[in-house]
């Protein structure tokens, strides 16, 4: 089944969209945070107004996503409420620069009386993705020197960062004063 919503098939002004989609529907982007790693599925009401259609329900899965401490993949539960309207392409007449609404972040635009599904899941999986994934709160990362998982392991390298402007005076404070064998005497 292709993730495409046929407006020309609903009937009536209101319809239920309960749809399912392997992983492979959600093609892997090279750019993307997150893979799909589990059934889609989809509970949708469609609400229709003349051209315009509302599309509100929610979309659940798991995706995969890499921890950005340690760099580790791990799984999460995402369930996220959809609530969009759908406009006619020829609807959109894109202004070149000006405020963005609120009404503007929940507007889509649909072309020749299809709703792209996958399009529609693929930007609420990267709205709902958060800005630091990390694969658990208390996460240790990666070493900055040797690159180990901390979490798997403890390295031996100082992680302490030393100001390089400060060394002499490191040194003067662990060797004391030098003597350098010129005295000035008083007076002389």
């Amino acid at each position: 089944m292709t993730p495409l919503l046929d407006l020309r098939e609903l009937r009536g002004s209101e319809h239920r969209v309960d749809r399912s989609y392997q992983p492979a529907a959600f093609p892997v982007d090279r750019n993307s945070d997150y893979t799909v790693a589990d059934t889609v599925s989809l509970a949708l009401h469609v609400r229709k107004d003349g051209e315009k259609y509302r599309l509100f329900g929610r979309v659940r899965t798991v995706l995969s996503l890499s921890c950005g401490r340690c760099l580790e993949p791990f799984d999460v539960q995402s369930e996220i409420m959809v609530d969009l309207l759908y406009l006619p392409k020829s609807a959109n007449h894109g202004e070149a620069e000006g405020e963005i609404k609120e009404d503007d972040l929940s507007t889509a635009f649909y072309r020749d009386d299809h709703i792209d599904l996958c399009q529609m899941v693929q930007e609420q999986f990267q709205l709902a993705l958060p800005m630091k994934p990390l694969c658990r709160d208390e996460c240790r990362g990666l070493c900055s020197i040797c690159g180990c998982n901390l979490n798997q392991q403890n390295c031996p390298c100082d992680v302490h960062w030393h100001d390089p402007r400060l060394a002499g005076l490191k040194n003067f404070l662990v060797s004391g004063p030098r003597d350098t064998g010129s005295r000035r005497t008083p007076g002389g």
